[in-house]
């Protein structure tokens, strides 16, 4: 039998995987009196966060996730970059530096473009068991409605729902961070 390891176990041939909890928001404003909180309370629950891997929010839940002591997941980031003939350049900014685990893709588009097949924000909710989505522009409308499109359970921690633009109907939106705890907790497998 082997050893107990951060971010999963192995049991007598089964690996236990932790749930990944993907936030999204702003990648130019941080709303740290979100992010922050968040990003401790998930590292506290047992799971991995997963974020866009850039600045904004993105860095600020990371930073609180990583700085977490006794956490058991990771920080994992899905990072924009392109293929050059130089080779591979991620999109300036990315990974914020408290990504344990950037997974680099070529995929660039994102913002109003996040619905693309071609945007990463398809991997950011499909790699993501529950999404919680803070304020931020279109490439966070987007990721809300891919969560939709793929059947993800997604809520907004959001003051006024304007704080995403074209948000779905649908979306439950909260506002203090032990409604998302709830929604989070009853979502987890």
């Amino acid at each position: 039998m082997r050893r107990r390891r951060s971010g999963g176990q192995t049991v007598a041939g089964t690996v236990r995987r932790l749930p990944v909890v993907g936030v999204m928001g702003s990648g130019t404003q941080a709303h740290v009196d979100k992010a922050e909180p968040l990003g401790r309370w998930l590292a506290g629950l047992g799971v991995h966060l997963l974020t866009g891997g850039g600045p904004g929010v993105m860095a600020a839940a990371s930073r609180a996730f990583a700085e977490t002591p006794g956490r058991a997941g990771w920080v994992i980031g899905i990072v924009p970059g392109e293929v050059t003939p130089q080779g591979y350049r991620p999109r300036a900014g990315y990974p914020n530096p408290w990504v344990e685990i950037p997974i680099l893709t070529h995929l660039p588009l994102s913002g109003a473009q996040g619905m693309d097949p071609r945007s990463r924000n398809h991997i950011n909710v499909l790699s993501a068991t529950v999404v919680v989505a803070l304020p931020g522009g279109s490439g966070t409308a987007s990721e809300v409605g891919l969560a939709l499109r793929y059947g993800r359970p997604v809520v907004a921690w959001l003051d006024r729902p304007e704080q995403i633009p074209d948000l779905p109907g649908d979306v439950p939106v909260v506002g203090s961070l032990e409604d998302v705890q709830r929604f989070v907790q009853e979502h987890l497998p």
